[in-house]
């Protein structure tokens, strides 16, 4: 049995331990918000937070996080409007193209945004390190900036 809560929600799932996170959110739960890209943690596109931080699902066994909160896309918005101030910053800055790494994008940048107001060009590069295939980095890196405290 693997127990752990997604987006707040208590879930008990009897799946195997070595399951990756990601397909026990895709499959077990229905949550398709969380993408499949690489399979090796190297894209990013399966990034949810654990406890707040991000975190590659497609090789995090439910094992590891026995007990934790996790959070992913769907469970992002809490407002009303049901998006976050995150998912405007990439709407206002037309950030998305074909949009397949969005959801581990936005998770990751609102990872970091939650732990630094006001990250530095370093600080991105140092935590963002998501792939982008239509390469929108620079769109990416604007959406973030206008969010810090020193924008």
């Amino acid at each position: 049995m693997a127990r752990f809560r997604v987006n707040g929600v208590e879930q008990e799932l009897d799946i195997e331990p070595d399951m990756p996170l990601l397909w026990a959110l895709r499959d077990e739960l229905g949550l398709k918000g969380t993408k499949f890209g690489c399979g090796v943690a190297a894209c990013g596109a399966c990034t949810v937070q654990v406890n707040g931080n991000p975190v590659r699902s497609c090789v995090t066994p439910v094992s590891a996080i026995e007990g934790s909160d996790i959070k992913t896309i769907e469970g992002l918005a809490t407002n009303v409007g049901g998006i976050t101030a995150v998912q405007q910053a990439w709407i206002d800055h037309q950030v998305p193209q074909c949009g397949y790494c969005q959801s581990g994008m936005i998770m990751a940048v609102s990872a970091l945004l939650e732990s630094n107001p006001s990250p530095s060009d370093a600080d991105i590069d140092g935590a963002i390190t998501n792939v982008c295939r239509c390469g929108t980095y620079p769109r990416i890196r604007r959406a973030i900036k206008s969010l810090t405290a020193t924008a």
